[in-house]
């Protein structure tokens, strides 16, 4: 029961201010990295972003980044918002949240304004709250 009572109290304070985060159709994102592809090195972008392949290297972002349900990325992130279905490996900052979906993981630290971690995800590594100032890096 507790469990239950606590999810419900995080999708209400979720809901509130980014509940548009979750109701992106593909077309509201600029690029997608399709599960076909397999992408070394930098990415940069100002646009909302998927990623449902497989992604190494450094993500740097002006605004909200997927990372799908079969996704593999092993990458440091920066971006405003950051959704985690599929698998994560190194170090997320999340200017203004970071959320881990039941069939998320993520295996590093993470420094953000807000988190959100559902039953079921996995998580490894530190978290650091910050205030609106200091969030991205």
């Amino acid at each position: 029961m507790t469990d239950i009572i606590i999810t419900v109290k995080i999708f209400y304070m979720f809901d509130v201010k980014d509940s548009d985060f979750f109701d992106m159709e593909d077309e509201a994102f600029d690029t997608i990295v399709e599960d076909d592809i397999s992408f070394t090195g930098s990415i940069k972008m100002k646009k909302p972003f998927m990623i449902r392949g497989k992604v190494s290297g450094k993500i740097d972002a002006e605004s909200d980044l997927v990372i799908d349900s079969n996704a593999i990325v092993e990458a440091d992130i920066n971006a405003s918002r950051v959704l985690v279905r599929g698998k994560v490996k190194g170090n997320v900052y999340g200017e203004k949240l970071i959320f881990v979906t039941s069939t998320g993981s993520l295996d590093g630290d993470i420094t953000t304004q807000k988190v959100v971690l559902e039953p079921g995800s996995e998580f490894t590594g530190k978290c650091t709250m910050v205030k609106k100032q200091a969030a991205g890096k």
